[in-house]
């Protein structure tokens, strides 16, 4: 999980977290009345309404930034989320198939195997070749009439 995508993520997620804390410090100092600085009376309205539209606009640049970077996982989980069903549609088919080509004595070995909760055992009988038919030796032909 360690892709740039997700590095990238996490960095866009820092620097989201440092601009709100950026954000937080200088509204906590604007807000105090102990602050060192002051301003005339006729400015300061004009200039707390600036910075207080500054601090807005920054908060709207770090959500706009975050629901694009969280529609980006949702895709990115989607597309998971669709390649595991797949997944999971094809292994229930082979699953299926290979019920029905088990032998009964298999699927009864498979079945208390997953009830014991044992791995089930890599050492099967090998096939066997079907059985020839039996050979009967063939009459010979001696010379002679047959009556």
């Amino acid at each position: 999980m360690n892709s740039p995508y997700y590095t990238t993520v996490a960095m866009d997620l820092g620097v989201c977290q440092l601009r709100n804390f950026s954000i937080s410090f200088l509204s906590s100092l604007l807000s105090t009345d102990s602050s060192p600085v002051r301003l005339d009376n006729s400015s300061s309205g004009a200039s707390v309404v600036a910075i207080d539209n500054k601090i807005e606009q920054a908060m709207d640049l770090v959500k706009s930034h975050l629901m694009y970077a969280v529609r980006e996982e949702v895709e990115v989980l989607k597309e998971q989320i669709k390649e595991l069903i797949e997944r999971n549609s094809q292994l229930e088919q082979e699953n299926s198939l290979l019920k029905t080509l088990a032998s009964p004595e298999q699927m009864a070995q498979f079945q208390a195997q997953t009830q014991t909760g044992s791995p089930p055992t890599s050492t099967q009988p090998p096939a066997q070749a079907p059985a020839l038919p039996p050979t009967q030796p063939q009459p010979s032909h001696n010379s002679g009439p047959s009556a």
